[in-house]
């Protein structure tokens, strides 16, 4: 797919892959989208929505494409009774994708020109932009659309600080909260928002995604099943998956877990291979293998009766997520670090394992 790119970087941006603002196409999530589209005609459009769902199925694509419907028809009785689909040509379309759209405020984590990289939280200097946004008057009397992705991703002063705007909010604004996991979210942030949540996509509609992408499917049927129940319904995870090793990465990382004996050797090629200066992409594919494998075994233990390894596994899971926002923050040695997630898998997951990186 070739496809002219209007939308500023982002820190999760990939090569030849639209980001959310400037993707005229969305698959799947037809019943969602119908509810929504439902309910601004029928004036029901709730002023705050959090779309919550696993990473990478089309939550903020869909954001932007409700944003688009919004702004295009103002009037609600006017609009159609499904989510117009944007088109590319269009000066509404450039001017949203572009950042430039007036009547829409995207926060994400922003770029750090001191250390020339993302940050790795949406902090409080960014929420304090939806106050500013919302105290200028509408250029055409339309609506607002602050869009937070992801929400999860907001620091405690962040949050609090959203809270505030969003106890109050001005007539004809919408808030759209992207989220991956809705218990991160402030328990009074929730209470103001309607709960939208958005399944992982079918195997057809996951495959038709990647069709439409530089990572295309394997031609092997029983190739795509497999890809299919490894990305777990994540467009994005399929495109990792595929062409940036994240497979290779992921089966790598299973089999020095599932080992009968230490594979130090294993091990070392396997950091080397995602901490290396321009592997930033498969460094973030280890960390959420790391993640998942550890979420996995916990739930695993959980529905075993297992309690104490459950609770082993799940204090191992917010250690590593701790030890990686760490390592991201402070530019630590990223070998180090993925050695030591190799040696807490196999300590955690199999106690009588030695064998130390």
């Amino acid at each position: 797919m070739i496809f002219e790119r209007l939308a500023p970087q982002q820190h999760d941006t990939l090569d030849g892959v639209p980001e959310p603002a400037e993707n005229p196409r969305l698959v799947g999530h037809a019943a969602v989208t119908a509810m929504l589209a439902q309910a601004y005609r029928a004036g029901k459009l709730p002023h705050a929505l959090i779309l919550a769902g696993p990473p990478g199925i089309g939550k903020a694509t869909l954001a932007f494409h409700l944003a688009h419907h919004l702004l295009k028809y103002p009037k609600a009785a006017e609009a159609p009774a499904e989510l117009a689909s944007p088109d590319p040509a269009s000066s509404l379309f450039r001017q949203i994708a572009s950042g430039a759209h007036p009547s829409v405020l995207h926060l994400t984590r922003p770029f750090d020109e001191r250390s020339k990289r993302f940050k790795t939280v949406v902090a409080v200097d960014e929420i304090r932009k939806v106050g500013q946004f919302l105290s200028l008057t509408s250029h055409d009397g339309g609506y607002r659309v602050v869009i937070v992705d992801p929400a999860d991703d907001m620091n405690t002063n962040a949050a609090n600080a959203l809270l505030k705007n969003l106890e109050e909010p001005p007539a004809r604004t919408v808030f759209i909260l992207i989220v991956h996991a809705p218990g991160s979210l402030l328990p009074t942030i929730r209470s103001r928002c309607q709960m939208v949540r958005l399944g992982p996509l079918g195997e057809d509609d996951l495959l038709s995604v990647l069709e439409a992408t530089e990572a295309a499917p394997p031609d092997d049927p029983a190739a795509r099943t497999a890809l299919a129940e490894r990305a777990g319904g994540s467009a994005r995870a399929a495109i990792l998956l595929t062409q940036y090793g994240g497979l290779e990465i992921a089966q790598a990382l299973d089999a020095l877990t599932g080992a009968k004996r230490p594979d130090i050797a294993g091990a070392h090629r396997l950091a080397d291979a995602v901490a290396g200066r321009d592997q930033a992409i498969q460094f973030d594919i280890f960390n959420r293998r790391v993640l998942d494998l550890l979420s996995e075994k916990a739930s695993e233990a959980a529905i075993a009766g297992d309690l104490g390894l459950a609770k082993s596994l799940s204090d191992a899971w917010h250690d590593a997520a701790n030890a990686i926002s760490e390592t991201e923050t402070y530019n630590l040695d990223k070998k180090q670090h993925a050695l030591g997630m190799i040696d807490r898998l196999n300590s955690v997951m199999r106690p009588d394992f030695s064998g130390r990186m």
